[in-house]
């Protein structure tokens, strides 16, 4: 289909965006230290630098407007990136229903803050990263940036805005983030793994060391769970595993930290504890892990952990505090199983 040429014939006086402009201010701010990117144009003819910008084989879109924004230029490459072809969007105004465009808050952009508006208005080039509606729907991650556009007489006769797909570099910076939370969390239970936790531990110590803030360290225990796997088999105690995951995940204190250590051992950081608070953790921990159940088939098999937990001091190193807390939840087992032990340094 042949391109529509870009339409520089100057409109009649409406204002710089229009009277019909509903543009407000842009949220992308405009950049003082940098000259306004004008383009300027003889009349009826396209400045050479204009032409080589817009061509219909660009990967990026690229589309023009005239100051009462309506489309008079589409490429290929906006056709593409955004699934609307030129007949469908020239001759319209771009904030009428057709991008829809919003910003990371959700915010609409046509009507409140557009870029291009703005650009019309006052010259400035802009760029922000929005999301626009393509015709399919769905949300799509686009780079705009703006420009200006003036005739050879020095009249505003429209603006540029050119548009690059950011689907894969937003593909791309979620399959790091999923990486990052899959190297730090337990695939079985999805609770944070041992290497999450240690460095939370870390983090702990040195503000316990520097600032003061004290916090207790809690280590969960599960009971029999051995005998729980010889009898049931292994698929059976990894349903063990994750009822016992999910009722601690929920039992935890906002801002305590909850981990799967090993095994059947599960480890808690309890935020500005001292021993009344932690005994009050342990023992709530301890008691709605007693109230759950693994129901399969036939089987009904009630669930009991051992907890043992330490109150953290300036002299601690992770190894200690944990050789503490080990020895508490042995005197937990010791006892009886399905109890607290508070083991403080003397």
């Amino acid at each position: 289909m042949p391109r529509k040429s870009l339409d520089t014939t100057t409109p009649p006086s409406t204002g710089a965006a229009g009277e019909s402009d509903p543009g407000g201010p842009a949220r992308a701010a405009p950049q003082p230290n940098r000259a306004p990117s004008v383009h300027r144009a003889p009349d009826g003819d396209l400045d050479p630098t204009l032409t080589k910008a817009i061509v219909d084989d660009l990967s990026d879109g690229v589309y023009f407007v005239d100051p009462t924004r309506r489309i008079t230029y589409w490429n290929h490459g906006a056709e593409k990136i955004s699934g609307y072809s030129a007949d469908y969007v020239l001759n319209h105004r771009c904030y009428e229903n057709i991008l829809n465009h919003v910003d990371e808050n959700g915010t609409l952009l046509c009507h409140t803050a557009c870029p291009l508006a703005r650009t019309i208005t006052d010259g400035e080039p802009r760029e922000a990263l929005i999301w626009l509606r393509h015709k399919d729907g769905h949300r799509k991650p686009v780079r705009v940036r703006t420009s200006q556009v003036r005739d050879a007489e020095g009249r505003v006769i429209g603006g540029i805005e050119t548009f690059s797909d950011e689907s894969r570099l937003a593909a791309l910076s979620q399959q790091a983030e999923r990486a990052r939370h899959e190297a730090l969390t337990d695939a079985l239970t999805g609770l944070p793994n041992r290497r999450f936790f240690d460095s939370s531990l870390a983090s702990q110590l040195e503000n316990l060391t520097r600032y003061g803030w004290e916090f207790g360290l809690m280590l969960v225990d599960i009971d029999h769970f051995k005998k729980v796997n010889d009898l049931h088999g292994h698929a059976f105690g990894d349903e063990v595993l994750k009822v016992v995951a999910r009722t601690l995940h929920g039992a935890v204190r906002a801002g305590d930290v909850i981990a799967r250590w090993g095994g059947e051992e599960f480890v808690v950081l309890v935020e500005a504890a001292d021993k009344a608070r932690l005994e009050e953790a342990a023992e709530r921990l301890r008691m709605l892990v007693a109230h759950s159940q693994v129901r399969r088939g036939e089987i009904d098999q009630p669930i009991n952990v051992s907890v043992g937990a330490t109150l953290a001091t300036r002299l601690d190193t992770a190894e200690s505090l944990f050789n503490r807390a080990d020895e508490a939840v042995r005197g937990a087992k010791r006892a009886g199983r399905n109890r607290v032990s508070i083991l403080l340094e003397d």
